[in-house]
C-alpha cells in the first residue's frame, strides 16, 4: 500500500495524519452542513417573503433534545472507555447510546403526530414543510448513526473496539457528536424562526 506524503520546510516527507476513511467522513460532514445551512438560508428567505404560518414547535421536541445530548455524553463515556480497554464499560455506553438513538428517532416522530394534531402538515403553508425537511432529513442521517451504532456494538461485544482499534470508535463518535451539534442548531434555529 502506498502512503500518502505532504511535504513541510527542509524538504523532508512527513505521512499524512488522517486515515482516507476519516477523511471520507469528514467530507461527507461538510457536505450535511452544506445542505442544512442551504435549507435554512431558503427558510429565511421563504419567511421573509410572507404568507407564513406562525405555529408552536412540538413540546417533545425539547425532549428529544435532552435525548439527543445524553446520547452524546454516554457515546464521549464509549470512547474514553475504549481507549482505556474497559470493555464492560464500552458494551454498556454503546448499548446506552444506541437506545437514547432509538429514542431520539421515536420522539421525532411521535412529535411529526403532534404536528398534525396542531393542523401544521407537510403540505400546504411552507413553514410546516420546513420543519418536516429538517426533522426528516436530520432523522435520516440519525438513521444512519444508529445502523453504525448498532455495527460498534456488535464489534464491542466481539471484543474488537479497544486501543489499538479506534478508527471505527474515533468515527463513530465523531459523527454521532456532529448529528448532536447539528439538531441542536436546527431546535435552536427552529425556535426563534417558526
Amino acid at each position: 500500500m502506498t502512503e500518502n506524503y505532504q511535504f513541510v520546510d527542509q524538504g523532508v516527507e512527513q505521512p499524512l495524519s488522517m486515515h482516507p476513511k476519516k477523511f471520507a467522513m469528514w467530507l461527507f460532514i461538510v457536505t450535511v452542513i452544506m445542505i442544512f445551512a442551504a435549507f435554512t438560508s431558503a427558510h429565511i428567505v421563504r419567511q421573509a417573503s410572507g404568507n407564513w404560518l406562525e405555529y408552536d414547535l412540538p413540546s417533545l421536541l425539547w425532549s428529544t433534545s435532552a435525548i439527543i445530548l445524553l446520547s452524546s455524553a454516554s457515546m464521549h463515556w464509549a470512547y474514553l472507555s475504549a481507549k482505556r480497554d474497559e470493555f464492560q464499560k464500552v458494551k454498556i455506553a454503546l448499548a446506552i447510546t444506541f437506545v437514547l438513538g432509538i429514542m431520539f428517532l421515536v420522539g421525532q416522530f411521535l412529535a411529526w403526530g403532534q404536528m398534525v394534531d396542531a393542523g401544521v402538515f407537510f403540505v400546504g403553508n411552507p413553514a410546516g414543510s420546513f420543519l418536516y425537511v429538517f426533522t426528516g432529513l436530520h432523522g435520516f442521517h440519525l438513521i444512519a448513526g444508529v445502523i453504525y451504532l448498532l455495527y460498534l456494538l456488535i464489534s464491542s461485544l466481539r471484543l474488537k473496539v479497544h486501543s489499538k482499534n479506534m478508527l471505527n470508535m474515533e468515527m463513530c463518535a465523531t459523527f454521532w457528536h456532529f448529528l448532536g451539534g447539528l439538531w441542536i442548531y436546527l431546535f435552536i434555529f427552529l425556535l426563534l424562526n417558526h
